[in-house]
Formats: structure tokens, sequence, C-alpha cells
């Protein structure tokens, strides 16, 4: 395979380079095949990326090299790509927005192998979030299976305030669940999500943890409340992920979650997300069609 080649996505021209070059060395999987993958899963995935500012983790010399976050856009970026500008404690900075297919293909032929986004949008403003996440993270001698069990908790929990839980995989270790919301005010959703880990920790210590003391955790759940901050990012839907085999970050049905019965069950590659896809479409479709009122 030539070490550039020029192609154009969606009227834009890319020069697309080193697709031979393995990025994931346990399991040879290279730059093209990432870029692949891009391509098939985008229109599943773009709708959860568009008008949030992305966050990048990149790998230019592969998975299990040294990689770093990236807030601001990378260098080399073809002018098109589309920019925000977001105020942070360093003052107003410019991000990047994944609108569009070709913006996809350009990051990730740039080495952003990980895309994360937060909890609010260039429609909503950083001052009010349209999307509550708990993210479920596994301590010591406990796995996904744990976070299952937990998340059905948190399921009960959030419908008795009217509020609808979608599931998805982080793609490592653990579980995230999304309510969408009316545009709220960014402190009450980060105040709901506390009282909500607060309130599971009490009524089940042998399971959750809502603490960060990562002395903690062992044997149980860390709900992370946290992740509804506005300066924090979460790993997209159907983001791929730096671990040692490629992963994905892959929406769930709630019969998944229910009958998990060993990690393995929920751990998926690519090739098996695209399937997925091909067969359900985007099981997390319904965050995007209706959003729920925060209690008040």
């Amino acid at each position: 395979m030539p070490e550039r080649q020029v192609t154009e996505v969606e009227g834009r021209r890319l020069v697309l380079s080193h697709l031979d070059k393995v990025l994931w060395p346990a399991t040879g999987w290279t730059k093209g095949e990432a870029l692949y993958y891009y391509a098939q899963a985008a229109p599943a995935m773009l709708p959860h990326l568009r008008r949030r500012p992305a966050t990048l983790l990149r790998f230019p010399s592969g998975v299990g090299e040294e990689g770093f976050f990236a807030k601001n856009p990378p260098p080399g970026l073809p002018d098109w790509v589309r920019t925000m500008v977001v105020d942070s404690h360093e003052g107003p900075k410019e991000r990047v927005t994944v609108d569009d297919l070709a913006t996809l293909m350009a990051l990730a032929n740039g080495y952003a192998l990980e895309l994360h986004v937060p909890q609010w949008s260039a429609d909503t403003g950083a001052g009010a979030h349209d999307r509550l996440v708990i993210d479920l993270d596994p301590g010591p001698g406990a796995d996904i299976t744990l976070c299952c069990r937990v998340a059905l908790l948190i399921r009960e929990e959030l419908a008795a305030d009217g509020l609808t839980a979608h599931p998805k995989t982080s793609g490592s270790k653990g579980l995230h669940l999304y309510a969408a919301l009316r545009p709220a005010d960014a402190s009450a959703v980060v105040g709901y999500a506390r009282a909500l880990a607060e309130r599971l920790a009490a009524a089940h210590p042998g399971q959750v943890v809502h603490r960060m003391a990562k002395n903690l955790r062992r044997g149980k759940v860390f709900v992370d409340w946290s992740q509804n901050s506005t300066a924090k990012t979460t790993a997209a839907p159907y983001t791929l992920r730096a671990t040692a085999v490629p992963g994905v970050s892959t929406p769930l049905s709630w019969a998944e979650v229910e009958s998990c019965g060993s990690p393995a069950e929920l751990a998926f590659t690519p090739e098996q997300v695209l399937a997925r896809i091909a067969e359900h479409g985007d099981l997390l479709a319904p965050l995007l069609a209706g959003a729920g009122e925060l209690p008040g």
C-alpha cells in the first residue's frame, strides 16, 4: 500500500498516510483498519459527537507507547474542520467539533484513536448540560459483571425520577449509563449525580462506593458522578479504546446487561461492533430521541 493516499470524503480532500502502520502491536491492527472502522461506524457515531468539543487521545507511535490527551486542534488539520471556543481555567481555547465524516477521518488519520466528549454541546453552552452520565468503574477484585448489577439499581433509581437510562460499555473495564436531559444547570446535574451515588453507596455498601479514594474500591464499583462536571469528558459512543486488544465503547441492550455472566460477554472487537450496527442499528439512538426533566 502506498505511504500516502489521496482520497475525497464528502467532497473534502484528505491525504491519508502510513495506512500499514501497526497501532495495536498485540494484534497487528493497523491505522488503515482503524480508519476503516471509523468510516463504517460513522453513521451511528456522529450524532453522539456533533457540536460537542472533543478531547482527543492520540497515539502517534501506537498503543503501548506513550499517548497524550489533546484538547487543542492538532497541527496539520485541514482548515475546513469546524472548531468552537471554550472557556477554560487558562482562558478561551479552541476545540474541534466532530460534526462530519471528513473530520472524523482527518482526526483518526492524525492518530486520534480515542474521542471523548462532554455532557453539553455548542447548542446548550457549557453552563447547561443535556446529558447525565454515570461512570461505573470496577475496583480491584470486581469486574463488569458487578457493574451490570449496579447498573440495574441505577436504572431503577433514574426511572423513579422520570429519567431513562441507556447503557454502553466503557470499552475498557466498566460501564457508562446515560440519560437525556432537557438542558439543565451544570451544577444541578453534578449535584443530582453525586446524591444518587451517595444514596446507592449507603443502601449497598458491599457493592458501591461513591468516594474517589482508590483504597476504598476493592471488590466494589466506584460510581463516578464527577464525570458530569463541565470540564470533564467521557469516552464517546463507538470510540476505539487504546487497550492492548482494540476495544470499543459499545452501546448495549438492557437484556445484555441483565444476563451478563462474565466480562467476555461484553467485550467487543471493532468488527463485532460493526456487525452489531448492521444488525441492530444504533442501540443508543433513543438517547437522542427524547429528554427528561432533572428532578427539582
